[in-house]
This record gives C-alpha cells, structure tokens and sequence, in this order.
C-alpha cells in the first residue's frame, strides 16, 4: 500500500522533495508515512482540479470567465488601498488579499511547471 501510495506522487518540484524526505526517512512510523503521502496525493489532486477548472476557463468564449481572478486581484488591491489611506482595520482584507495573490501567481506558476 505505502509504495504503490508513493508512486502516485510526483519525483519533481516540491512535492516530489517532500515525497523523498517522507520516504528516506527512518525517525517516521510508517503509518505516519501513510498518512503523510496521501496528504500529499490529496494536494496534487486538488492543484490538477483547480489547475483544469482554470484551462477551462481560459478556452471559454467568455470575456468574464477569462478575466476574473485578475479582476478579483484587482478590485482587492484598490480595497486594501483605499481602506489603508482612510485607516480602516484590514485583518481580514488583508487575509482574503494574500488568499488571492498566493492562489493567483501561485497557481500560475503550478500550471507553468505542470507543462514542463
């Protein structure tokens, strides 16, 4: 079970180096290891499902559906700025801003290493 688990994740990137420090070493139960590579298989599934929801919206004929995660970035921005000059408290606009930058060029950058 462990190592047909192991060989549905990736060797390359960042998950690949967690797979290799899950695998070689010894200090982890290998129920842990279990535990830890199906984690990680849970992750990659749910990159691969945002990553194809996201080509999807890229091949629609719709103007909308191709712009709006930059159109979510941007109308965040001008919140997070506007409410910086009038001194509002922004925790949580903060949070949802980062939420959408991490996803953004994080995202873009999964579906670049993805084509390589």
């Amino acid at each position: 079970m462990f190592q047909s688990l192991a060989e549905t994740i990736p060797d390359k990137g960042v998950l690949g180096l967690v797979k290799r420090l899950l695998v070689e070493d010894k200090g982890i139960s290998p129920e842990d290891k279990e535990y830890g590579l199906k984690l990680l298989e849970i992750d990659l599934k749910e990159m691969e499902s945002v990553t194809r929801r996201w080509e999807a919206d890229a091949l629609s004929d719709s103007w909308l559906s191709k712009n709006v995660r930059p159109l979510t970035l941007v109308f965040f921005a001008i919140v997070y700025t506007a409410g910086f000059f009038l001194k509002y408290e922004l925790g949580a606009i903060n949070q949802i801003l980062l939420l959408i930058i991490g996803a953004y060029f994080g995202g873009r950058s999964f579906e670049k290493i993805q084509k390589l």
